[in-house]
């Protein structure tokens, strides 16, 4: 069953280019998890690799960019968890820019129950995150 998690939408004071071309990098994602439950991060510009307490090793890929607007990623090497996560910018003005992040995943209606609401707070928590970067 394909389950849409989306968060709420942020203000972020500063302009899509600069905050697209810092997020869009793995290399700076680090910064966006917490460290108590992070360990053992990798990254390229591309991809990150590392190990969440309670869930083990996560991948993940960036397979498309839309300058400025779109961000798309999917797990690597995660047969078993297909799921597609965006971040979408919406230039508000010069120094204004809003955010919201997505997931979309197939997931069974038990998984979904127990992991909906922990994914929903992860997203709203790496916004209130973004919101407080200085891109």
């Amino acid at each position: 069953m394909e389950t849409k998690i989306e968060s709420r939408v942020g203000t972020i004071a500063s302009s899509s280019e600069r905050i697209y071309t810092f997020i869009s990098n793995f290399n700076n994602f680090k910064q966006f998890i917490p460290a108590d439950k992070v360990k053992d991060f990798e990254a390229t510009n591309d991809n990150c690799k590392f190990s969440v307490t309670g869930i083990g090793k996560v991948g993940l890929q960036i397979i498309e960019r839309e300058p400025f607007k779109t961000i798309k990623v999917t797990g690597d090497g995660m047969a078993n968890h297909k799921f597609v996560f965006w971040i979408q910018l919406m230039p508000k003005g010069d120094n204004d820019t809003h955010i919201k992040l997505t997931i979309k995943a197939d997931i069974n209606v038990m998984m979904k129950m127990m992991v909906e609401k922990p994914l929903q707070n992860f997203l709203d928590k790496l916004v209130d995150a973004m919101e407080k970067m200085q891109f």
